[in-house]
Parts: structure tokens; C-alpha cells; sequence
């Protein structure tokens, strides 16, 4: 166990979960993210028509167990820390109307371009907030060098994965992370594939990415060039032609299955061509299902609404949201799909602004409701609380004159 190990494992957890404090907090979840609206609907089987409107929502939607128990986590920290300063490293969630709302419990960041304060800057009387996707091991090495005491929401999905990458590097095999290199859940678990002294990782985003790598597994190739390639997407000290010979692979909990299970498909492929296949193939190749359990089920219910008959889609969320974003992406392929952040977005039955996943941008499209009978299915992420899709949905059938009364009656 190397000193930065031994060191996280002494870091304290404070736990906040006492009945008197957790009833508190339900009260105050409830009456800033519940929607009647959306319990209604989901009542009703997922479907509700009012004048030429029929709405669907996809059967599993929004918030999932891991974002819900880390806003309970920082809502309670909030009310039994009265005396004390909080810290947040991030964002709790990507979602920026949950993410104000922290802000506004008095709970300050320390990370990123919003960030009020630096981890420097703690005292051992402070009270640090981890967010849903982790954080790195030199940044909790710190804070409990400091002594701050630590709130730890780190959903249980994203551990699992970490397990797997700590195993690989005491297996000496370097760990391939099919996700986003600058994502903060992927930073976290890099940070684990290395965490014992001798481990290394690469992260591949793209199946063009996998298949370069594949093409050095088999070839070898320009090593400056692959360096290049993956600049700010591996360890320091990586060598493809060195640790590219024994591979396991890992993910981003909130990458698309099909995909992952693709770059683990053809990496395993690429090993057993270089190696011969055989015994000396499985041992230099490993991977695990490690894709989140609800990021699946959101992705499997959207699937299911897309073979159904309808005329677009509005997909609710955060734009830097990994799992909100695969959404997007599955909808687009088949109907008109707009990724709105709330609500505001849909500005009349002319206008919308809609978030585009390719130029990264908003954008304005016009004429995008028909004026005709319209069926129109909405979709969100594990981090979009319902309140919000209750906005979109309102404000749906506002554009026909139809108020919330008429929907609730």
C-alpha cells in the first residue's frame, strides 16, 4: 500500500443520515423538485392527450437512486453544519438548476470555472462535499492532509468501477476507459488506474479512437503519434508499445452499452490477432460490465418510445450531461429531436433553442412544432428532476392554450 493509499483510507465519512435529519431533507427535496404533473402521467401509463397534444414520457426518466442520494447528502450536510463552511469539489450533478440550488444552501465550489474557493484554501474546521462522480485520489489526499471533515456522494456504480481498475493495475495490466477524457467521473477513475504506483490507463472516446489503438495493438505504429493523438487521455509515462500488451477495459458508467461493448469487442479481437488467440490472449485481455444501471434503463426505455409512432422528441437536461446527451443521440438518429436545457428554451410554436450536439452550441430552429395534431415524446436524464419536466410539459400545451388546470382536472 503506497502513502497516498493508506492515507485515503483514514479519510473521515460523516454520516448524516438520522431519521430527524433525513425527514427534514425529504420535505425540502420534495417542494423543489416534485412535479404533479409528472406523477400524473406516469399514473396514466406515460401518455396524456389534451386538444390536438398527446404527450409520452418514456417509462424510466430523470433522477436516478445515486443523484437522488447525493442531493440528500449535500441538503443535509447543509442543515446540520450551521456552524461551519461547505465546500463542494464541482458540481453534485450535471444539471445546472439542481447545481443553483446547492449554491443557494450556502455550499461553495472549489473546482472549475465556478469555483469560489481553492482546496488550498481549507481549514480542518471545514466540510467538503464530494459530488455524484468522485473525485481524484491527490485531491482527497489533500483534504485529509488539511483535515476538513468529507461528505462523500459518490454513487456505489461509479466505485464498482474503480475496483476494477485498482485490480488491473495490481495485475499490471493498463486500463483502456471508453468515456471522456475531461469528464470529472472519468478523471476519477483514471486517477484510481495508477493509485497503487505502477498502473496506467488510456482513454478512448470514439470506435475511430478504438480502432487506432487496435492498429498499434496488431502493427505497432509511430509512438509519437499516438502520443499525440491521445494528448491529455493517458498516464504519464504511458508507452503504447509497452503497456498496450496486457489491456483491460473499463468505462464511463454513463456511456451508450452497445458502444462500449463494441470497443471491448474489438480491442479482445485486436489482442487475440496479436497474440494467436488462446491462453496467452485471455491473459492479456480483461473487461467488465460496468454501464449504469439506470443509465441503461433510461437508455432502454427510449428505445422502446422510439418504436412508437411520433411526430419528435424533447430530450430535458443539462448539456454537459453524459447520459442526458446519449439520449439526444439515440432520438436524432430516427425523428426530429431537440436537447433543451429547461423549459425557456421552447419560445413559441416557431422558435425553439435547442442545444446541438455536433457544434456543441445552441442553436435557434424555427417552425419546429406542426400545426397539426401533434404527438411529442419527452425524455430526461438521471440528473434532471422532475420539476423541469413538468416546465417542459406545461409549457408544451401553453403553446396550444392549454393551461396546467385543464391537465390536473
Amino acid at each position: 500500500m503506497t502513502e497516498q493509499t493508506a492515507t485515503l483510507a483514514k479519510i473521515p465519512r460523516v454520516n448524516l443520515r438520522t431519521p430527524a435529519v433525513m425527514a427534514a431533507v425529504q420535505a425540502q427535496v420534495e417542494s423543489h423538485y416534485r412535479s404533479e404533473v409528472v406523477e400524473k402521467l406516469r399514473a396514466a401509463g406515460g401518455t396524456l392527450s389534451k386538444g390536438d397534444v398527446t404527450v409520452k414520457l418514456a417509462k424510466q426518466f430523470g433522477f436516478c437512486y445515486g443523484v437522488e442520494r447525493a442531493i440528500d447528502l449535500a441538503y443535509a450536510a447543509a442543515k446540520v453544519f450551521t456552524d461551519r463552511r461547505l465546500f463542494i469539489l464541482g458540481e453534485i450533478i450535471h444539471n445546472p438548476e439542481v447545481n443553483e440550488q446547492i449554491r443557494a444552501l450556502g455550499i461553495k465550489n472549489l473546482i472549475g470555472q465556478n469555483a469560489e474557493a481553492r482546496v488550498d484554501d481549507l481549514t480542518a474546521k471545514d466540510v467538503v462535499i464530494v459530488p455524484a462522480f468522485g473525485t481524484d485520489v491527490t485531491t482527497l489526499a489533500r483534504i485529509k492532509e488539511i483535515g476538513s471533515d468529507i461528505v462523500d456522494t459518490t454513487c456505489g456504480d461509479v466505485m464498482s468501477v474503480w475496483k476494477r481498475v485498482r485490480q488491473n493495475a495490481q495485475d499490471d495490466m493498463t486500463s483502456v476507459i471508453h468515456g471522456k477524457a475531461a469528464h470529472e467521473e472519468t478523471k476519477a477513475t483514471a486517477s484510481r488506474a495508477m493509485s497503487n504506483g505502477k498502473g496506467h490507463y488510456l482513454v478512448v472516446l470514439t470506435l475511430g479512437d478504438t480502432d487506432y489503438v487496435c492498429d498499434y495493438i496488431r502493427h505497432g505504429g509511430d509512438k509519437r503519434e499516438f502520443l499525440e493523438r491521445f494528448r491529455g487521455a493517458h498516464s504519464a509515462g504511458f508507452d503504447p508499445e509497452i503497456h498496450l500488451r496486457r489491456v483491460g477495459v473499463a468505462n464511463q458508467t454513463t456511456m451508450m452499452r452497445g458502444e462500449t461493448e463494441e470497443v471491448q469487442r474489438r480491442i479482445m479481437a485486436a489482442i487475440k490477432e496479436r497474440d494467436g488467440g488462446g491462453e496467452t490472449a485471455g491473459q492479456n485481455y480483461r473487461f467488465f460490465d460496468t454501464i449504469c444501471g439506470a443509465t441503461q434503463e433510461r437508455q432502454d426505455a427510449l428505445r422502446m418510445m422510439l418504436d412508437e409512432s411520433m411526430d419528435l422528441l424533447i430530450v430535458v437536461g443539462g448539456y454537459n450531461s453524459s447520459n442526458t446527451s446519449h439520449l439526444a443521440e439515440m432520438g436524432e438518429q430516427q425523428l426530429p429531436t431537440y436537447f433543451i436545457r429547461n423549459a425557456s428554451r421552447l419560445e413559441s410554436r416557431e422558435r425553439i433553442t435547442h442545444y446541438d450536439l455536433h457544434e456543441k452550441k445552441e442553436i435557434n430552429t424555427r417552425d419546429w412544432l406542426p400545426r397539426r395534431p401533434v404527438t411529442i415524446g419527452i425524455t430526461a436524464g438521471a440528473s434532471c428532476p422532475n420539476n423541469l419536466i413538468e416546465d417542459a410539459i406545461l409549457r408544451l400545451y401553453e403553446l396550444h392554450g392549454i393551461a396546467k388546470a385543464e391537465l390536473l382536472a
